[in-house]
């Protein structure tokens, strides 16, 4: 990704809804080469979708909850079920399945403790595959607006920009 790649992506993190004409103006590039540089971005990967934010406390989820849990079998099977249907439930902001004490992180915003309690109590502690759940209280969340490439390692002295 060049500089122009790298602006028109920060652009449209934080505005996906502008149009085309905006995004070249700001960026500094010709309508036709920015939304070429746009199809691109999105042919490769880099930009997946487009979607609108929103904030579960607006939507009467102001309690967040890290939940981390340990399934018994562990095979692939087990966890990418576990997995999928973590992300299915409406509860659900994301899951990820990680390394360590626990297989799988499930983000998730509810209504109250007492909804969180009976949620994690009668639908997941009772699941005969998860061996522990524990759950985390998120006191506050700050999603990143941008997303980028990291900065590269310094080739004098092998280390990164922040060591």
């Amino acid at each position: 990704m060049d500089a122009v790649d790298q602006a028109i992506l920060r652009r449209l993190q934080r505005d996906g809804r502008q149009t085309n004409r905006e995004l070249a103006e700001a960026v500094g590039v010709a309508p036709s080469t920015a939304l070429e540089r746009t199809r691109a971005l999105r042919a490769r990967g880099v930009i997946t979708g487009f979607h609108a934010a929103v904030d579960p406390a607006a939507l009467g989820r102001s309690v967040q909850a890290l939940i981390s849990i340990r399934i018994r079998p562990q095979s692939r099977e087990a966890i990418e079920s576990v997995r999928d249907t973590m992300a299915a439930l409406p509860e659900t902001l994301g899951v990820f399945v990680v390394t360590g004490n626990e297989d799988v992180l499930v983000h998730v915003a509810v209504p109250s403790t007492a909804y969180l309690r009976d949620f994690v109590l009668d639908r997941l502690a009772r699941r005969k595959e998860f061996v522990d759940v524990r759950t985390t209280v998120v006191f506050d969340y700050v999603q990143p607006v941008e997303q980028s490439e990291l900065p590269a390692a310094d080739d004098r002295n092998g280390r990164t920009p922040y060591a």
